[in-house]
């Protein structure tokens, strides 16, 4: 399937999940059907109408804050009305100004725009008066595991209250290197094994009751003393131990059917030779390694391209070419 039609499939899915159980009671399992018939046909319908430039807006997701003023709302609004932006991921701010901006994107896009959200530890995150869980290196210490998935569900029953499809959570990374300034307590701990079970529960909790959960950051940023918003990180581990270590809890929720994988702006030389390629931008690790080697068949998501790791590789509007070349199916903010 092209990128245009993972991308839009996968928006088709959420929503056709989201309108079959609306009368369902929110404790009721219903898992994401990633491949159901209708989503699937709506999906290639409205793909046979979009022009290509529509197609390339689709790929695009913006960041919506709901803590600014009037103008601020207007210019969101102006931008889906205008290019037909596939997406919104909501920043810090209030509960009430996101279903505003919610219903009224909605109700002018041409194509349900899909909305995200990066709430780790769930919605208190980013949006107030949700209340706040534990943070995952906290999570790493619960003995009972059915707390995690039970977590996931109550954070996925928030995002549709607030009309969220896709939460950008679990974070995968194993925390194996003690001067990481940026993964530490976001991580579930140390072990490898540890972190994918702890990530699965939470994965399966979300999207057993329809939020499409979100594995980061690909290959894996915890074994590195910088922070990719700042600079490009290096991993310096060799290929056995990224299998062994890094690479260990995607390669388990791959398996238990994650939906999406953001990658990462690293740079890893056992996987990628190039000079200073970020892996987010290498067609060897998002197509070779995470779509060829490892099956991976759900949305695969850019992390920030506003942040320094992409942006000192490449010029504005260069650096999303290379996403897409490399494989991606989604741009998130791009600085253009």
């Amino acid at each position: 399937m092209s990128i245009f039609g993972t991308f839009i499939l996968l928006i088709a899915s959420a929503f056709s999940w989201m309108n079959s159980t609306s009368s369902q009671q929110d404790d009721e399992v219903h898992p994401i059907d990633f491949k159901d018939e209708a989503a699937n046909a709506w999906a290639d319908n409205i793909l046979s109408q979009l022009s290509l430039e529509e197609k390339i807006a689709q790929l695009i997701t913006i960041e919506a804050a709901t803590n600014k003023d009037e103008a601020y709302r207007k210019e969101i609004v102006r931008q889906i009305a205008k290019y037909g932006i596939g997406g919104l991921m909501f920043k810090k701010g209030y509960p009430s100004e996101l279903i505003r901006i919610n219903n009224e994107v909605q109700a002018i896009s041409k194509v349900p725009v899909l909305f995200s959200i990066d709430g780790e530890w769930g919605v208190n995150m980013r949006i107030d008066s949700f209340p706040a869980f534990p943070w995952m290196m906290t999570q790493g210490a619960v003995q009972d595991d059915s707390l995690i998935y039970w977590m996931g569900a109550e954070v996925a029953r928030q995002c549709k209250t607030l009309g969220i499809q896709i939460n950008f959570a679990p974070v995968v990374d194993v925390n194996s290197n003690p001067k990481n300034p940026i993964i530490n307590s976001r991580s579930f701990g140390e072990d490898p094994d540890l972190v994918a079970k702890k990530g699965s529960m939470y994965m399966k909790g979300m999207q057993d009751h329809g939020v499409m959960a979100c594995a980061k950051h690909f290959p894996g940023h915890g074994d590195t003393d910088q922070d990719s918003h700042k600079t490009l990180p290096s991993v310096l581990s060799d290929r056995e131990q990224l299998d062994s270590i890094e690479l260990l809890p995607f390669r388990a929720l791959i398996e238990e059917g994650i939906g999406s994988i953001m990658c990462a702006h690293l740079r890893v030389p056992a996987l990628e030779k190039k000079k200073d390629q970020p892996t987010s931008l290498s067609r060897k690790v998002v197509t070779e390694l995470l779509q060829e080697e490892y099956g991976f068949e759900g949305l695969i998501i850019t992390d920030g391209l506003n942040m320094a790791g992409a942006k000192e590789q490449y010029p504005d509007g260069e650096l999303e070419v290379q996403a897409i070349l490399a494989g991606n199916d989604m741009l998130l903010l791009p600085a253009n």
